[in-house]
């Protein structure tokens, strides 16, 4: 497996990037955190469009930076595609000429690429129109497009659905993911959004005032104790790979297995089979020392352990619990109730999960 090393450091009037990676190059990395964090400030500078002094970076066994020896690769010699916010086509050319303009840009033009990327993007329909014929989805689907078609070493994409509304982001998400099961091109992705994270990430880097503060997959990002002072408390929680084992037709539910525990979500349009994420919000998570005896309206239980209390003041009512359900999760509860069921690290515990907030189908 490849791996990236990159080290960059840049200072502007109000705001300095600081950062250090070593990441696999593999599928997505979704670069997240809040606005003025440096995920953009971080894509240019991979790019090759921001210049840091003392700057390093390698790809694999391509060295595309070192200041420290004088050695930088310019934009136009380093093997990347790049796709924006606005789709960025030239609005005098058809489709098709758009498409040309990248496809000449390519190390290693080959027709039958040219027709793979036409195919998987969907773009045949479109070729004779211009850029003020097509909707925001098909722009990006033909940006898109003319990026794979130089084919890049690594492809940078920073929020490029951020202008499209709910509906063309699910409509144009499925290409995302197949192109990059058809080629593998590595994908650094910068986006506000849980649901692109859920869809498509690989490995998470979570971005804090210009620097770096965890780097994982997606699965353990929103389950580290020391994260809910970084992100949105909606997003601290869990995310749990599961198959879909049957759907529940009469109660409108999709019935899941999860690390040999089942798992109902509101009902799914997905084949049995088939893999969701399943995004677990810790205000949502209560916890038992003990089977609970009667009936009860919470449909998903699941066994688990403590692997880590949160530390908290005498100021702080609630406090986080790490947990191991197969996979890590957060719950928060109250301090009266960590000393009510003595909670402590090691011990078995059932997790009830009172609400799951976002169940996505991803390959």
């Amino acid at each position: 497996m490849s791996l990236l090393a990159a080290k960059f450091k840049v200072t502007f009037l109000n705001f300095s990037l600081d950062v250090d990676l070593n990441i696999p190059v593999k599928g997505f990395t979704v670069i997240f955190g809040p606005s003025g964090c440096g995920k953009t400030t971080l894509l240019r500078c991979l790019s090759g469009l921001e210049r840091s002094p003392g700057g390093y970076l390698k790809i694999g066994e391509e060295i595309w930076q070192d200041e420290d020896n004088a050695f930088f690769l310019s934009v136009s010699q380093r093997s990347i595609g790049y796709v924006f916010q606005d789709a960025r086509l030239f609005s005098h050319l058809n489709v098709e000429e758009n498409l040309k303009y990248g496809f000449k840009r390519s190390s290693n033009p080959d027709n039958k690429h040219y027709n793979q990327v036409m195919d998987i993007m969907s773009i045949n329909p479109l070729l004779k129109r211009l850029p003020h014929q097509l909707s925001g989805g098909e722009k990006q689907r033909v940006a898109i497009a003319r990026s794979l078609l130089t084919s890049p070493r690594l492809l940078l994409m920073d929020e490029p659905l951020a202008a499209l509304d709910a509906k063309r982001k699910k409509e144009i998400l499925p290409y995302f993911q197949r192109f990059q099961t058809e080629f593998g091109i590595p994908v650094f992705y910068v986006t506000h959004s849980l649901n692109e994270v859920l869809q498509l990430v690989d490995t998470m880097v979570l971005m804090e005032q210009g620097k770096v503060k965890s780097v994982g997959p997606v699965e353990e990002a929103f389950s580290n104790l020391d994260i809910k002072n970084r992100v949105e408390s909606s997003l601290v929680g869990g995310v749990l790979d599961a198959k879909v084992v049957r759907q529940e037709d009469d109660y409108q539910l999709t019935v899941l297995e999860f690390a040999g525990q089942t798992l109902y979500v509101p009902k799914q349009n997905v084949t049995v089979g088939s893999r969701l994420r399943v995004h677990i919000h810790a205000g949502d998570v209560a916890l038992a020392v003990s089977p609970i005896q009667h009936q009860t309206s919470v449909l998903n239980v699941l066994e688990g352990k403590v692997i880590e209390v949160g530390s908290s003041s005498n100021d702080d009512y609630m406090t986080h619990i790490k947990l191991d359900i197969g996979c890590p999760l957060l719950a928060t509860i109250t301090r009266k109730s960590l000393d009510t069921l003595n909670l402590r690290p090691g011990q078995a515990v059932f997790a009830h999960i009172k609400a799951i907030r976002m169940a996505h189908e991803f390959d």
